[in-house]
């Protein structure tokens, strides 16, 4: 059976789903993030389903519970990269994944766990804008 790979990149996980999500590969998944979230003390999960054609309504309860058992465990969860054909079967299922966030990529999801654990995110706007300001004085 295959496994999919749960990285940590500073304190947060990031799950990038490149495989079908079969019932028993999304069980495994469901344990192994439980795992790494006690092991490394990790206050932030990013799931990216990019890869994901089609969610059934298994795998879209198993990313609930997913986010629910990571809530519990004091990490929040994103789900990134929801294609619009993904996130139309969710809704007409009747899922409405709670406590799941979701963002457009990683990067996003990066900046909202950020915000959630009360960090301030850089604007590179408003870098650039007093960098403008600098040069001009």
């Amino acid at each position: 059976m295959e496994r999919v790979p749960v990285l940590k990149i500073g304190d947060i996980l990031l799950v990038s789903i490149q495989i079908d999500m079969e019932d028993q590969v999304a069980l495994q998944l469901q344990e192994d993030l439980a795992d790494r979230i006690v092991a490394t003390g990790c206050h932030g999960v990013i799931i990216d389903i990019s890869a994901l054609d089609i969610v059934d309504s298994f795998v879209g309860r198993t990313l609930a519970t997913i986010a629910s058992v990571s809530r519990v465990l004091d990490a929040e969860t994103v789900v990134v990269g929801m294609r619009p054909a993904v996130a139309i079967t969710l809704v007409e299922l009747g899922l409405s994944l709670p406590g799941i966030r979701t963002a457009l990529n990683v990067e996003l999801g990066m900046d909202l766990l950020a915000q959630a654990r009360g960090f301030e995110v850089p604007d590179d706007d408003e870098d650039d804008a007093d960098e403008a300001v600098v040069a001009a004085s």
